[in-house]
């Protein structure tokens, strides 16, 4: 577990360095934000973050916007910090997604005890999160995409773009289909950002890029190029 980052959010400066001095005496490289907003710039700044320890009352956003935000681009694991027991607040973050919910005051070895748990138990349901395709590696639980053996630095989207057309290779996928999974049900954007995200992934992929076929009228579909 060594060496893994975690984002610890909450407007108290106090509570912070407590978690964190207890995180780093564990080995653990820990990122700090204040507010919401800074707590958002820093996740999606930073590919590899291993867990987010997060607080529920905080300015400009609170920790049920932050986690709702995240959760739209990101399974990592969320761990909500609260001064309220509220049997309430509980059941709305379990339904966000939230991993595990502590309420204020809390011993600090029993919040390490909490993340180390939580990342054995996300470390193992990880293991085959690896795709791969024609020499292109995609790894989930890292966030990187390597390319004949060469990093390849992509966008959220476009990590999540490219991981539905490997999982869906050589089936043909329209765009509403694409936007359905990778954009999620509520978004109500033209379906032809697609083709921008496309555009620029393959751009990115290089020749690998031309596995990512378009079709017509309907959509694009990915083709192993060994086949």
């Amino acid at each position: 577990m060594n060496g893994l980052k975690i984002l610890v959010v909450d407007d108290e400066s106090r509570m912070r360095k407590l978690v964190r001095d207890f995180l780093a005496k564990s080995g653990y490289d820990v990122l700090e934000a204040g507010d919401g907003e800074e707590a958002l710039d820093i996740f999606f700044a930073q590919k590899d973050i291993a867990l987010v320890v997060l607080d529920v009352m905080m300015p400009k956003r609170d920790g049920w916007q932050v986690c709702r935000e995240i959760r739209e681009y990101s399974k990592v694991p969320i761990i909500m910090l609260t001064a309220r027991g509220d049997e309430q607040d509980e059941l709305q973050g379990f339904q966000l997604g939230v991993d595990e919910y502590i309420t204020k005051p809390f011993s600090p070895k029993i919040l390490v005890a909490r993340i180390e748990a939580i990342l054995r138990r996300t470390s193992r349901s990880a293991e085959g999160e690896i795709l791969s395709c024609s020499g292109i590696s995609l790894d989930k639980t890292a966030h990187q995409v390597t390319i004949d053996g060469q990093n390849v630095d992509l966008s959220y989207k476009e990590f999540e773009l490219l991981a539905y057309f490997i999982e869906n290779k050589g089936i043909a996928l329209s765009r509403e289909k694409i936007l359905n999974n990778v954009w999620n049900y509520d978004y109500f954007g033209d379906a032809r950002t697609i083709d921008t995200h496309v555009k620029k992934l393959r751009s990115k992929m290089g020749g690998k890029g031309e596995m990512i076929k378009t079709i017509w009228g309907m959509g694009y579909k990915l083709e192993d190029d060994r086949e």
